[in-house]
């Protein structure tokens, strides 16, 4: 049959001996040893669709969209009816690579064809072009994302065949490696900008802590932190969300606005936050592992995750102060540790073995890159199950649960 570049490039199959995967040592890379955390190179979720990868362990920033949903909503129709583009520009920041990024690209074209729909009477123009650009740290599986958007393009054409050509926006989906630190796109040329679970990463740890002797072996806020470290941490997430805001005014058109749903805290008290005990019990397993000498210490001592989960006021000061966006929407809602509980009433875990054994699939999806960077491989399964167990004693205790921010804010006028 005549050849079809897209089904046809692409190396030799399956495991015999004339496959790719056993004639590709030119590519073949080492089984990663431990090496200084670079954030731009380790900065993603698990990579491919195995058991431990992000595609098969986001079930918690799925819920999170289902939350979200009418933020985003409001926000997309409010840009697109004050602003009437040809073409609308939606950035999705720290995309990752799993099946959510899509659920938001089909989210907001659904938003756009239901509103051009309903001011179909009034205006008859064609439904404006939808240009996505889908961004991450270098990282990022983008080979995999790719993969999902022939899938979304092809399912998305099967869902509406037969419909009006006018019935759905042509949408086009671009990939945008780079850190959403610094400056991504051209001037005042997005409308919409969104970010989901993304925002509680800092662009690093805290430069000062370098070199710091810790006592306690945390690797982010506790209790037992010293007061001074505790603050490098909320200056570096003042520092670096103030940047953010800074960067993404000078992109956005006037009348712009940003959907931004991350992991956050609560209660004002730093030192109450749900992620603490989160990123505690990982630290708790690290130390076991240093105590059956499959840790180096020394490693686990300068290691701290660059987080930080903010409270809604200090969030709103950070907006003031810059004082470029108008707030208008601010919310905090809560999900269960283990994404599968959908007992949201209950204060009781009913199984807190395989609650134990959800909770770290999801964190290990998160944090491997990040961990096998500073440690190594070879300590992921025994670290992972370890930290299992933990959770699984916690949740006997106490049912906790992450606390998460929604925000939408619009750029604002200086006259």
């Amino acid at each position: 049959m005549p050849m079809r570049i897209e089904r046809d490039l692409h190396m030799a199959t399956g495991n015999g001996e004339t496959s790719y995967t056993k004639n590709s040592r030119i590519q073949l890379k080492p089984q990663l040893a431990a090496m200084p955390m670079r954030i731009e190179r380790d900065l993603h979720m698990a990579t491919g669709n195995g058991e431990t990868s992000y595609t098969k362990n986001s079930r918690i920033q799925e819920k999170a969209m289902f939350h979200m949903k009418p933020v985003l909503e409001e926000a997309t129709r409010e840009v697109y009816t004050a602003l009437l583009p040809k073409t609308m520009v939606v950035a999705d920041l720290g995309c990752s690579s799993g099946p959510n990024t899509l659920r938001f690209v089909s989210e907001v074209i659904g938003i756009i064809a239901r509103h051009c729909k309903e001011l179909d009477d009034r205006r008859h123009d064609r439904p404006p072009q939808l240009q996505f650009f889908l961004n991450d740290l270098p990282g990022n599986d983008f080979n995999n994302l790719f993969q999902l958007i022939q899938q979304f393009h092809k399912s998305t054409a099967r869902k509406h065949k037969g419909e009006a050509e006018e019935a759905l926006p042509p949408c086009y989906i671009t990939g945008l490696p780079g850190s959403y630190y610094t400056r991504i796109f051209p001037s005042e040329s997005v409308h919409l900008f969104h970010s989901l679970f993304c925002l509680q990463w800092r662009s690093q740890a805290p430069e000062q802590l370098k070199g710091t002797k810790k006592t306690c072996l945390d690797i982010y806020i506790t209790k037992t932190m010293s007061p001074s470290m505790v603050k490098l941490f909320q200056q570096q997430f003042q520092k670096d969300f103030s940047l953010f805001l800074k960067l993404r005014y000078e992109e956005l058109v006037s009348g712009g606005q940003m959907v931004l749903t991350f992991i956050g805290r609560k209660h004002e008290d730093v030192l109450t936050g749900e992620s603490n005990h989160l990123y505690g019990l990982l630290a708790q397993s690290l130390k076991s592992l240093v105590d059956e000498g499959l840790v180096d210490k020394e490693k686990l001592e300068s290691f701290y995750l660059p987080m930080y989960s903010p409270s809604v006021g200090e969030v709103e000061a950070i907006v003031k102060q810059v004082g470029l966006f108008n707030m208008n929407h601010v919310k905090v809602f809560e999900i269960n540790w283990d994404p599968y509980d959908d007992s949201e009433e209950s204060d009781v875990v009913r199984n807190s073995i395989r609650s134990g054994e959800n909770v770290a699939k999801c964190l290990r999806a998160v944090m491997e890159p990040l961990v096998a960077s500073q440690f190594g491989e070879a300590i992921l399964d025994k670290l992972f199950e370890e930290y299992a167990r933990r959770v699984a004693k916690h949740l006997e205790n106490e049912k906790t649960k992450h606390a998460v921010l929604v925000l939408s804010m619009k750029k604002a006028i200086h006259v």
